[in-house]
């Protein structure tokens, strides 16, 4: 018999969505208040390319986006609650060719 943990694995992927979520949502703040794009380093004037309303437009997708994952950690920890610590199943032999 082996032992295979579920709970973990969903803990595992719930602190993942936490640490990406954080991170985006960081970024996303950072390009919204100090941030520009690249393209104001090369353009003859700043905001010609990229306009600030689109940059925030994209800054406000990263926070939301960054919300978004850091709200999935929060619904796999709830998930994690109701499965079971392990599950053991019959270890079954390779077939080797």
């Amino acid at each position: 018999m082996e032992k295979i943990k579920i709970r973990g694995l969903v803990k595992i992927s719930a602190v993942i969505f936490l640490l990406w979520g954080i991170l985006v949502a960081i970024k996303g703040l950072y390009d919204s208040f100090w941030g520009e794009p690249e393209s104001n380093l090369f353009a003859p004037n700043k905001w010609d390319f990229v306009s600030k309303h689109q940059w925030l437009t994209w800054a406000g997708f990263e926070v939301a986006y960054g919300a978004a994952c850091i709200c999935v950690f929060f619904l796999l920890l709830e998930y994690s609650k109701y499965l079971p610590e392990f599950i053991e199943r019959k270890h079954e032999q390779t077939k080797t060719f």
